[in-house]
């Protein structure tokens, strides 16, 4: 499965692999820790976690992990996960989370891989895709909605963590 390539013609999503360590590290910003990484990338968790991407690719396991990258020079932007497996996901649901390094940001592209995304997703049996987005961050709710997600009720996570949900049906969603 590592041989997914999905693009538009702007950006192309592959999956994340061991040689985009680098690039992710550089790219971490105070934002991305915040929203998506929970915590500062070490080196040696950042190669562990791309690794494991790597293997989900490989047993075609619940997690895809993929890299965002300008078609132009095939730059790593960012990452944006689908995970087909989660807490408060049904069997027909899949959870996806993205995130742009700052020089990517207020471009389009995160709109344009969760779209492509979430086309991947349906191929694989995902009748509804799940972004779930901090209250306190306007900026990935806006993604979600340009790409056609609707605010789908709040998500409570463990007691410190309250998520607004957006949901979209695949089922018919362009191929």
């Amino acid at each position: 499965m590592h041989e997914v390539r999905l693009s538009d013609g702007i950006i192309t999503l592959s999956p994340l692999c061991p040689d985009d360590v680098e690039a992710h590290l550089a790219g971490e910003d105070e934002p991305l820790v915040r929203w998506l990484n929970g915590g500062p990338g070490t080196r040696d968790g950042v190669e562990a976690y791309f690794r494991h991407c790597w293997e989900q690719w490989s047993t075609a396991g619940p997690l895809r992990a993929f890299g965002i990258r300008v078609a132009a020079g095939e730059a790593l932007a960012g990452t944006i996960d689908l995970r087909f497996v989660g807490e408060g996901l049904t069997s027909s649901q899949v959870n996806v989370a993205y995130g742009l390094y700052p020089s990517s940001r207020g471009r389009g592209l995160a709109t344009r891989a969760v779209l492509l995304a979430a086309r991947y997703a349906a191929t694989e049996g995902a009748e509804e895709a799940v972004i779930q987005v901090d209250p306190e961050n306007p900026a990935s709710a806006a993604v979600a909605r340009r790409a056609g997600f609707t605010p789908g009720g709040k998500l409570r996570g463990d007691e410190a963590a309250r998520f607004d949900r957006y949901v979209r049906d695949l089922r018919d969603a362009p191929p």
